[in-house]
């Protein structure tokens, strides 16, 4: 038996998600349609050319060309808002009157994961129907303060009359979108309607889980009946997926999926024994503690009848179907321990806390012996205890009452931080793109407009920025705390080090964070009129200063002033990864992530170093003004 114990475990890990790819080589898992898609290697957009302005050019044209009449304005350049290179990797739509096809796969799916990356030019819409039916939003929401169900990630709406057919949509849970042609990634976790022998519908379709750039916009969401522009107006155990074509031009690339099985994984002879007493560690039960006992179908902790200061003990067996690795976890509160088949799987010695453990472990068809322990000595937290098992191929079998582990339960009130009218700032450990470098001199700045950034102190450096609500604070400030705070948005991350340095040439590296022994940071002052940080430093006896500012919701203006001219070999770093230089003098960085333009005249220059390719520009004291819009 193979054993491996994670402590944590993301829905889409290597360990949970044994994807299928579509490659984009061709478009063979697809239905024929009218030529409107196609595979192509490499795509482009203008992000500010509206796609309804060349349709409406389109109209005058042919308008014009049916009166007969030339004028100035036909001769005039008209600005494409998408363009492609020949090739592979991508799956590209482009529709006009005449070809605009939905695109259907060849394969049904029923419950399903899908994760795939989208592109959208500027006022472009377009839609994924699970099961050709129930159509979860595509479309340019960038800038969107309150989205509806009609944006990005939404759940359409039907058009149905009748009252037992109308579903009204559901909106996004928060505006995670992107600006027009950089790439989003987007992860599905789709429950197909359930149906009894007779064909009865008897539960909904769900979202189980839709995730935007990283950021939860739907959890559990059911949805009644098919939206608006199915396949068919009915509702089934499988269906294809399908991509909306007739509204807008759209780039998808990155397709994967895991199509999920029923779980034939089921338990027999479960029995419990319930005990009463202040327990402090999982050893200190005691059969003379025993307060009942008896049979069970599924395990629930409310057996002991007690809030608080109890034991339970479930034995069982766990009846597998195939080989396989299966995915166990367990959510409690208090302390818990697993034995599969005698050996420790699971174990945590404590009487007060509150989490998901899980583990993986290689089971052979057959039947294997469990032994599920938990105790609690926490008043202030309530009694839970869940229990489910699964693998890649298939959605977890649930062995749990829904009263013994209810669906998202916390016993610690989230901490939330806001700015109210004017900024607010927060100092606080922060984990480079959520789970990298720990940068100890950070800070976070929260903005009245909805745009918030980090700031390392320890470099000088804008290290990341997002849109929409501040910060968690819950893990800087609850019991002792960790000094750290969470991101409430998608983060877009740019660069660790220092970004202004001499160099002695330009295949020489940036110094990394703290490493030049002449730089110092003179922390920041706060301007009285605007309530905004400005940032201090000094490196080489020069005075820097750093001040961010948003332009409106959608990106962020970045101004380092010098305090002396005449700078030799001085450079500033503006962005790292790979870079396309863009139509309208703008750069787009790491792969179409977010893009990067300069303001203030310098010409930015491309080069590669230790492997990395990274945008500069020469330094000689002039002020440095640029834009990060994403």
């Amino acid at each position: 038996m193979k054993i491996k114990i994670l402590l944590a475990m993301l829905f889409f890990g290597a360990n949970l998600f044994a994807q299928e790819q579509i490659k984009l080589d061709n478009l063979n898992d697809f239905d024929q349609q009218a030529g409107n898609w196609q595979i192509v290697g490499e795509v482009t957009v203008d992000r500010n050319v509206d796609v309804h302005e060349l349709e409406n050019h389109e109209v005058e044209a042919k308008s014009k060309k049916r009166k007969k009449r030339k004028r100035k304005s036909e001769n005039q350049v008209v600005l494409k808002p998408i363009d492609f290179k020949s090739g592979t990797g991508i799956l590209l739509n482009v529709n006009d009157s005449e070809k605009r096809d939905a695109l259907k796969t060849i394969w049904e799916h029923g419950d399903i994961k899908l994760e795939l990356e989208v592109m959208l030019p500027k006022g472009s819409n377009s839609g994924i129907y699970l099961q050709g039916r129930y159509e979860l939003q595509l479309k340019d929401s960038w800038g969107v303060e309150n989205p509806k169900m009609s944006d990005m990630g939404g759940i359409h709406n039907n058009w149905e009359t009748a009252p037992d057919k109308i579903f009204r949509g559901i909106a996004p849970l928060s505006n995670a979108s992107k600006a027009p042609g950089l790439w989003q990634k987007l992860k599905i976790h789709f429950q197909a309607p359930r149906f009894n022998a007779l064909g009865e519908k008897i539960a909904n379709a769900k979202f189980v889980s839709v995730i935007l750039n990283g950021v939860a916009i739907h959890t559990n969401v059911e949805v009644p009946h098919y939206t608006g522009g199915p396949i068919a107006k009915n509702e089934v155990a499988k269906g294809p997926l399908m991509i909306q074509g007739d509204h807008g031009p759209v780039a998808f690339r990155n397709i994967k999926y895991q199509l999920l099985e029923p779980s034939n994984v089921y338990v027999s002879s479960l029995t419990y024994k319930a005990y009463k007493g202040n327990f402090k560690g999982l050893d200190e039960i005691r059969e003379v503690n025993m307060i009942s006992e008896g049979e069970a179908n599924l395990i629930d902790v409310n057996q002991t009848g007690e809030e608080d200061a109890y034991g339970i003990k479930y034995t069982g067996v766990l009846n597998i179907p195939k080989e396989d690795d299966y995915i166990l976890s367990v959510g409690y509160t208090g302390g818990v321990s697993l034995q599969v088949d005698g050996m420790w799987v699971i174990q945590k010695n404590a009487s007060d806390r509150h989490e998901t453990l899980n583990t993986t472990l290689k089971l052979e068809p057959g039947e294997h012996n469990f032994v599920l322990t938990n105790i609690k000595s926490a008043a202030w937290r309530a009694p839970r205890l869940g229990f489910s098992i699964g693998t890649a191929a298939t959605n977890p079998k649930v062995l749990n009452v829904y009263d013994s582990y209810p669906n998202s339960v916390s016993s610690v009130s989230p901490i939330f931080v806001q700015p109210g009218a004017k900024p607010r700032m927060l100092r606080a450990f922060v984990a480079f793109k959520g789970n990298g470098k720990r940068l100890s001199h950070t800070i976070g700045v929260g903005m009245p407009e909805g745009i918030n950034y980090v700031y390392d102190l320890g470099a000088g450096n804008l290290v990341g920025v997002w849109r929409g609500d501040f910060v968690d604070a819950t893990p800087m400030w609850h019991n002792r705390g960790d000094g750290s705070f969470r991101p409430k948005g998608a983060v877009q991350w740019t660069f660790l080090s220092q970004p202004v340095a001499q160099l002695s040439d330009l295949k020489e590296a940036f110094p990394v964070t703290g490493s030049a022994p002449d730089f110092i940071s003179k922390g920041y002052t706060v301007d009285k009129v605007t309530g905004q940080p400005v940032f201090k430093y000094v490196y080489k006896d020069v005075e820097i200063e750093s001040s961010i500012m948003s332009t409106g919701n959608t990106h962020v203006a970045h101004n380092i002033h010098f305090s002396k001219s005449g700078l030799v070999n001085w450079y500033c770093k503006l962005a790292s990864g790979s870079v396309k230089k863009m139509s309208d003098g703008s750069y787009a960085i790491g792969d179409q992530k977010y893009y990067v333009k300069v303001l203030s005249g310098q010409t930015p220059t491309i080069r590669e170093v230790e492997g990395e390719t990274e945008l500069v520009i020469p330094v000689d004291g002039s002020t440095v003004k640029y834009e990060i819009i994403w």
